[in-house]
């Protein structure tokens, strides 16, 4: 059939033939969109991943709301193995080793797991980013800290192991550089580092987590601080995203030369605390030599007994950006008193670094 615009064709009006086949085009056009649509439903139940904002009533992420909806919001289809790192704790603060796949609950969102990788975690590959405040706030505990990093990079490193040493003030610099398990390199970054003026704090926790982005294994970052923060460029919720993203483990050494001190930083502890438990870590707070390398001998206790829990998400409940993460122990005895920490979940659309 021919349609000529203008005229007529075998006596029918070009109008109604126009209109006639528009209509159909139209149909057909909507019946081919719903029948993709459709399609890719089918084959792709729970990979549909969008870069939009949170829904109404979905579980808020660490340090904050996720970004808003931007325009144009793309479709991804990413099925991803979801790493979950755990560390299972007595009530005395005591590492639990010993457990089974089966001790194991997982849940997305409210929604159960299936675990499809489990492991203990001590023959697992260690990645430490050790972030050492070098403000004019710690000059007088800079030197303990120093000798009692050292310990805890001799206490804990294995060949297969990597440690990167970062100092921060006004700026950020990794001394090292890169990652590595040479004992005499780490020695001399530590011992190499200066007293500088302000504190970046969250600029180390985001250049730390950079650096560990791409690492294989367990990834862990040490933060040694009085927890001010005066000068960063990015804030709060920028470092903790970049940790979470990272799958970095952030524990926090509080120095606190004199307890209850005026000068005391209650705000940046109080930030530290919550990036801890955001992301599966712990924190510790020093008021001495002692206590500094006690906190650094738990750190190492634990590291060496953690599980690695990995699941592919089996439902999508929502196009929230941010997954939350529930994992509990059951099946052992005083299951019910135990401490599960882990990180608080994972976004789906991951952030440019």
């Amino acid at each position: 059939m021919s349609l000529t615009f203008g005229g007529t064709d075998a006596g029918a009006p070009t109008s109604s033939r126009y209109n006639f086949l528009h209509s159909m085009r139209k149909l057909a056009t909507s019946l081919l969109a719903a029948g993709l649509i459709t399609l890719f439903l089918l084959l792709n139940p729970y990979g549909l991943r969008a870069q939009t904002s949170s829904a109404p009533g979905a579980a808020e992420p660490p340090g904050g709301k996720g970004q808003q909806e931007q325009p144009g919001a793309t479709l991804k289809v990413d099925v991803k193995l979801v790493n979950v790192f755990v560390t299972v704790t007595d009530p005395t603060g005591a590492p639990i080793g010993g457990l089974t796949k089966d001790n194991f609950d997982l849940a997305e969102d409210g929604y159960a797991q299936k675990i499809s990788v489990f492991n203990r975690e001590s023959a697992l590959p260690l990645s430490i980013a050790l972030a050492i405040d070098t403000s004019l706030s710690t000059r007088r505990d800079l030197p303990l800290e120093q000798a009692s990093a050292k310990r805890f990079a001799h206490a804990i490193l294995r060949p297969v192991d990597g440690l990167s040493v970062f100092a921060f003030s006004e700026v950020v610099n990794e001394s090292t550089p890169g990652f590595t398990a040479d004992i005499k390199r780490i020695d001399e970054s530590i011992d190499h580092i200066r007293v500088g003026a302000a504190t970046a704090l969250y600029d180390a926790i985001y250049l730390a987590s950079r650096s560990l982005d791409r690492r294989k294994g367990r990834k862990v970052i040490v933060l040694i601080t009085d927890g001010g923060d005066t000068i960063s460029k990015v804030d709060y919720k920028e470092a903790v995203r970049s940790a979470v993203e990272a799958e970095a483990i952030v524990y926090s050494i509080i120095i606190v030369p004199i307890e209850n001190s005026a000068g005391r930083e209650t705000g940046g502890e109080h930030a530290l605390i919550q990036l801890s438990e955001d992301t599966g870590g712990k924190y510790y707070y020093a008021t001495s030599t002692a206590q500094l390398d006690d906190a650094f001998h738990k750190i190492s206790d634990e590291l060496r007994t953690q599980y690695l829990l990995a699941y592919y998400p089996s439902q999508r409940t929502s196009f929230s950006e941010f997954r939350r993460i529930e994992v509990k122990v059951a099946g052992v005895p005083d299951a019910s008193t135990f401490r599960v920490r882990h990180r608080a979940g994972y976004y789906t659309v991951k952030s440019d670094f």
